[in-house]
């Protein structure tokens, strides 16, 4: 049967987690040492890999054949961690666990020794669902568990648990992975795959996973279903996203304050099957891309364009002053605010587009 990609390409060992070196230093270091903590609290942006990490960690301290004190990955406690059925380590998701009857259970488990391996690790995914009395219930185990056993918190939103939670556990921040590393990786699986994609759309895709890895190889997941070949164009279509070309004509129809083009613009990408929340996320983006040709002295070097387009880009940047950017960039992020609770989204992107390319006078 067929896996989604990030279920294929999920690392299984320390050296193939992206963009969190910073983490990986540290859990090396502690497990190189045998200084592991008793309780982790992973925090940072969904698809970061907080959740690898943390299997990561259990593989490590249940592995049987442990490389330079580090987890093989092949033995049969790494294998069955990442299969996602060795006992001794349990996954709870605290959205749908988050009773004090939950959590009393776990305290009583937590006594028992583990069965197969060296370590009982619990990992407890969206730790801020807990309700009060449940992190309550939790704290005392959370301080001093039994020595066989491991507490490993993961969450998108730390400021939501308790005071007491966080001082008993060591914090790792995740951090949003950078677009040059996305980019590697997905030509990597691309290469692995037989997959002939151009790098513009490689890079077209970093830019849109927002520094998580798990949205990413979704995004390549849906580009390269079914196909040998992959160009941004394929990106644009089969992500319905609004091309450069479409984004500069109605960007020069504001600039002009002609309103009555930029509608008509927007209209005509609707009919062809653009979806009016990405057109809207991709203006957004494109007078970003503005602002920053401004400012900057090598824009080819940050921007995910061709130097063809960032020279268009240029003349848009000159005639475009500080003021008419900083009021586009404020109304494109309050229609994409007001169109995502619209019955109708289109409406709220279409009054942006007026007051866009209204003058003072006007």
């Amino acid at each position: 049967m067929y896996q989604a990609l990030y279920r294929s390409f999920r690392p299984e060992v320390f050296d193939s987690l992206i963009g969190q070196e910073h983490i990986v230093k540290i859990l090396e270091n502690q497990i190189k040492t045998q200084t592991t903590g008793h309780a982790y609290l992973f925090c940072g942006t969904r698809g970061t890999g907080k959740t690898t990490t943390a299997r990561l960690l259990a593989k490590a301290l249940n592995c049987t054949d442990p490389k330079d004190g580090l987890p093989c990955g092949e033995c049969e406690a790494c294998k069955a961690i990442a299969a996602g059925n060795f006992i001794d380590v349990i996954e709870l998701d605290a959205a749908s666990n988050n009773s004090v009857e939950d959590i009393r259970d776990i305290r009583e488990s937590v006594n028992y020794p583990p069965a197969m391996g060296k370590k009982k690790v619990y990992i407890l995914d969206e730790a801020h669902m807990l309700t009060g009395a449940a992190a309550n219930a939790l704290l005392k185990t959370l301080e001093e568990p039994p020595e066989h056993t491991v507490f490993v918190l993961a969450t998108t939103e730390p400021e939501k648990l308790p005071a007491t939670i966080l001082s008993r556990s060591l914090r790792l921040d995740f951090r949003r992975v950078s677009e040059e590393k996305l980019f590697k990786h997905f030509k990597n699986i691309c290469d692995k795959m037989g997959v002939a994609a151009e790098d513009d759309a490689l890079r077209l895709l970093a830019s849109n996973a927002d520094g998580s890895v798990r949205d990413g190889l979704s995004l390549l997941d849906r580009c390269i279903s079914g196909q040998k070949t992959l160009s941004r164009d394929d990106v644009l279509f089969l992500l319905g996203m609004t091309g450069t070309k479409a984004c500069l004509e109605i960007t020069d129809a504001i600039l002009d304050g002609d309103a009555g083009k930029a509608l008509v613009v927007l209209n005509e990408l609707l009919m062809n099957g653009k979806e009016v929340n990405q057109f809207t996320r991709d203006l957004l983006d494109h007078f970003r891309n503005i602002l920053l040709i401004r400012y900057l002295e090598h824009p080819e070097n940050v921007l995910n364009l061709s130097i063809e387009n960032i020279e268009k880009l240029k003349v848009q940047a000159k005639k475009a002053s500080l003021r008419d950017l900083d009021k586009c960039i404020k109304l494109l992020s309050e229609a994409i605010q007001n169109a995502r609770w619209s019955p109708r989204p289109r409406i709220p992107v279409e009054l942006a587009l007026v007051e866009m390319a209204r003058r003072e006078n006007g």
